[in-house]
């Protein structure tokens, strides 16, 4: 799970468990399979990739633009951090792992 969510809007409202938090603006290219900066220890094109934002647009985006790049089965949580936090899914207040 790639949280996208700007950093003031993950500090005050929490982070979803084993996500990992990787700014919107850097994220193709930390994911690309074909870039030198990929994530070392990123997914493969055939794992599951779920985005998030705050309310489902943005990572809606995001996951489209995973799939262009070959992550067949990325999507993104419908209705964003605010509905999983709404249905009582757990949150913590710091993240497990940031991507630059």
């Amino acid at each position: 799970m790639l949280d996208l969510r700007t950093p003031w809007t993950r500090d005050e409202e929490g982070h979803i468990p084993g996500a990992v938090v990787v700014e919107h603006t850097v994220m193709l290219w930390r994911m690309d399979p074909l870039s030198p900066s990929r994530i070392p220890d990123g997914p493969g094109h055939d794992d599951l990739v779920i985005t998030v934002c705050n309310e489902g647009f943005s990572s809606s985006l995001a996951a489209r633009d995973l799939r262009e790049l070959g992550f067949s089965r990325a999507t993104d949580l419908a209705g964003g951090f605010r509905a999983w936090a709404a249905a009582g899914l757990p949150v913590e207040p710091r993240p497990t792992r940031y991507i630059t």
